[in-house]
């Protein structure tokens, strides 16, 4: 099968790109900076968004959908968001075409200029501000918690499928809020959804913290993220979570009456995810020769190959895979038999490999004498010979070894790629020789912070949660700093 893999070593962005394009999880469009995801690639992130949607549920969430296109005067209403987002907005300036007079296909009609242009939203704080505007009166109609799940557009002039798009499709949360505690609480509660969604069903260990002021979404008070490290020892942000205070708030003029009867603002949160989390997904646990996909999320997590040299054979070896596949779906496991005879039993392996999928099982007809079946689990590739009796329990046990398997390797990755630095000097060789994330002390300082990257690219991660108090010097300007906080190149 010539679906062979550029070396992660040799080149890990070329290997990148083969692989979401020969697992056929995605292809460029005809749109530039735009991607199709095709039905392998789109049937995780379904899985993720399963997930997703369950636990914003269980935490009390609604789904609601607010329009695509926002008026641009939304925009300039909150300074700090128009300035964040301003140079990555696609505008709509007219609302028809019309046939050339010179013959050259169609042009847009310069008589159908829109009175007022409109953004393609890169993201929906201020249409769903001047919606709840509506919605809000009394302390009552608090608080309000909804997300939607959607597409938006942020034109990026560098793409990558998954990683950086001009189109991506994203889930983002928007509630409105009593007090300014009750705003962190929700703050604070939906960055820990999005860990232990990562940890828990990607097997992708995170690190929690808040996003230094440089670095936090355009109009937050405070940003809280999950930062990931991939295998080539870059950060990956694969969430965020935002205290907006009550700027959006101020802007749109969403006031309630509280409980002593007197005027108030609401107080505001924002977050999400996208399909990014796919990028980080590939990135964390692939190899050489393909996806490793966490049982959790794979479409479909054992594959049964029959082989056999005819008819008679696939017919007796399909009943007994049929019979298997039964037991596993009665325990909730997703099963596919592929018994086309358009493909070799070799091809159909390789293939599987490169798809990620977790556990392998091929039967022939000695196999089905001796009452055994060979499984691969794709994580390790191992093989071995088990029987088939009470072969749903086995194949259940060893799903979940794997989904462990997989964030235990990811999490040791992370362990033996993160380094504590003292000084400047140590700084630079770790980030040049090692990569990954680096514990450094720091001022606090925005100056500082730009410096450090200006020189060496490598931006705050966040300020870790769990982090501990420790005085310190910075590494950069030697002034003090009370606590480490994490470095490192990121996508």
């Amino acid at each position: 099968m010539a679906k062979e893999l550029t070396p992660r070593s040799e080149n890990y962005s070329q290997w990148y790109n083969e692989l979401v394009v020969k697992a056929d999880l995605a292809e460029n469009s005809a749109v530039r900076g735009c991607m199709v995801i095709k039905p392998y690639g789109y049937a995780i992130w379904e899985k993720m968004q399963a997930e997703l949607d369950r636990m914003f549920k269980e935490t009390g969430h609604v789904n609601a959908y607010f329009p695509l296109f926002i008026p641009k005067s939304f925009f300039s209403k909150e300074a700090a968001h128009v300035e964040g987002f301003a140079k990555e907005c696609a505008v709509v300036t007219h609302y028809r075409l019309m046939n050339d007079p010179d013959g050259k296909g169609v042009v847009v009609d310069p008589n159908a200029k829109l009175e007022e242009e409109l953004i393609v939203r890169p993201t929906s704080e201020t249409i769903i501000w001047n919606t709840y505007k509506n919605w809000i009166q009394s302390y009552r109609d608090l608080p309000i918690l909804c997300n939607q799940w959607a597409n938006v557009v942020r034109w990026e002039m560098r793409t990558r499928l998954f990683l950086r798009t001009a189109e991506f499709l994203w889930q983002e949360g928007h509630t409105a809020h009593e007090t300014k505690q009750e705003a962190l609480e929700e703050t604070e509660k939906m960055v820990n959804v999005y860990a232990d969604f990562a940890e828990e069903f990607m097997a992708v260990p995170v690190i929690k913290g808040a996003k230094s002021e440089n670095e936090r979404f355009a109009g937050a008070l405070e940003t809280y993220t999950i930062e990931a490290l991939m295998q080539d020892g870059k950060a990956l942000q694969s969430g965020t979570s935002h205290f907006l205070g009550q700027n959006f708030a101020k802007a749109f003029d969403v006031k309630f009456a509280n409980k002593e009867g007197k005027e108030d603002y609401v107080w505001a949160t924002s977050w999400g995810v996208s399909t990014r989390l796919m990028g980080a997904l590939i990135m964390a646990h692939s190899d050489d020769n393909g996806l490793v996909l966490p049982p959790k999320l794979a479409p479909f997590q054992v594959v049964i190959v029959p082989i056999y040299r005819n008819e008679d054979q696939l017919k007796a070896i399909k009943e007994k895979a049929d019979e298997i596949s039964s037991k596993l779906k009665t325990r909730g496991i997703s099963v596919k038999v592929d018994d086309k005879d358009t493909k070799k039993p070799g091809w159909k392996f390789a293939e599987y490999e490169l798809k990620g999928v977790p556990v392998r099982i091929a039967m022939g007809p000695r196999d089905l004498e001796n009452g055994t079946v060979e499984i691969a689990r794709r994580d390790t590739l191992e093989k071995q010979v088990v029987s088939i009796e009470n072969i749903d329990q086995f194949i259940s046990d060893l799903l979940e070894d794997i989904q462990n398997n997989i964030y235990q390797k990811a999490f040791d990755y992370r362990k033996e790629h993160t380094t504590t630095v003292d000084s400047y000097d140590e700084f630079k060789e770790v980030l040049k020789n090692k990569g990954g994330f680096v514990l450094a002390h720091w001022d606090g300082s925005p100056e500082t912070e730009q410096k450090i990257k200006d020189e060496t690219k490598a931006t705050i991660r966040c300020i870790p949660f769990d982090g501990e108090k420790e005085e310190g010097k910075c590494i950069y300007s030697g002034n003090p700093s009370s606590q480490r906080v994490l470095f490192a190149l990121a996508y």
